[in-house]
């Protein structure tokens, strides 16, 4: 797979100008699994031009940071942990043994070694009970809100992050996908310096993928094409998309209307029940279309 350069991720603005993510109706009530949003805010092009969304590897990502859904031991594990381990070679283990591990939703930094990144910031998310979801949901926030005070403090411009805590943790996803992008969005406005220029959500699983084409609708709303600000010169959202970032952004799916249909998830679909004891912590990991292992 090409390496991605940080500017040809695609940003929220080109993505609906694309209609690959769809504005919320006028008038439609509020999911009741909204995170921290009471109502709708107002449209910003200027804050949708520091997301950007994508469904690719990680690990192909030149940028500043990338997140690690990592183990509290921080020393590799399955999934994206052990992806990023093994394609950034020995020494980050090496380095990751030096740190004393991490406790759940906070975050250390390493260098990247192999990967084109510059760094690798590691963040524990919880394991999902729905027991204990205020505790995990307070947790989960914590990842994304501690890994992006690091990402500033460490001169990291640019950031992407996984869908933590969404795989074998179990966290469901419709769940996970707010919170996330609750914390992101509170950093970015109180972020006035522009310690950050762009936070990118890069998925990988369908479901993944159903729930943030949902929620960032709610979270990030697209700015109406005819108001003055859209229009302005060096807008961030407003700049024409680099050849690559337009057809990254076309090879996205269209916001889903179905749940996937591949006979290795029927049975396996999240239950977004905070009641539904199936998918806690004791539960065996869910199954994966397609693994990370083999991108």
């Amino acid at each position: 797979m090409t390496i991605i350069e940080a500017r040809d991720i695609p940003t929220l603005p080109l993505l609906y100008k694309l209609k690959k993510l769809t504005a919320v109706e006028d008038g439609t009530n509020l999911p009741g699994d909204l995170v921290d949003l009471d109502a709708i805010p107002e449209p910003s092009n200027e804050l949708n031009g520091r997301i950007g969304y994508i469904r690719s590897d990680i690990t192909k990502m030149r940028v500043d940071a990338i997140v690690n859904a990592a183990k509290q031991s921080l020393l590799g594990g399955g999934g994206i942990d052990g992806v990023i381990h093994r394609n950034a070679g020995p020494d980050l283990v090496k380095e990751c043994r030096t740190l004393g591990g991490c406790p759940t939703g906070s975050a250390k930094i390493t260098d990247a070694y192999q990967l084109p990144c510059k760094k690798v910031i590691h963040t524990v998310g919880p394991i999902y009970s729905p027991s204990s979801h205020a505790a995990c949901e307070e947790k989960l926030a914590s990842c994304y809100a501690t890994s992006l005070a690091v990402a500033a403090a460490n001169g990291c411009r640019t950031i992407v992050f996984p869908c933590v805590s969404t795989g074998i943790y179990g966290y469901y996803s419709e769940l996970a996908a707010p919170v996330a992008l609750s914390a992101i969005r509170k950093f970015l406005v109180q972020d006035t310096a522009h310690r950050i220029d762009k936070v990118v959500i890069c998925t990988f699983e369908q479901k993944d993928v159903i729930a943030y084409n949902k929620f960032i609708p709610y979270y990030f709303p697209p700015q109406p094409e005819d108001t003055p600000s859209q229009k302005k010169d060096g807008e961030t959202g407003d700049q024409i998309a680099p050849a690559l970032a337009q057809s990254l952004a076309e090879a996205l799916p269209s916001p889903p209307t179905t749940e996937p249909s591949n006979p290795e998830h029927v049975g396996k679909k999240q239950k977004l029940k905070q009641g539904d004891e199936t998918n806690n912590e004791t539960s065996p990991p869910p199954q994966k279309s397609r693994s990370m292992l083999d991108v």
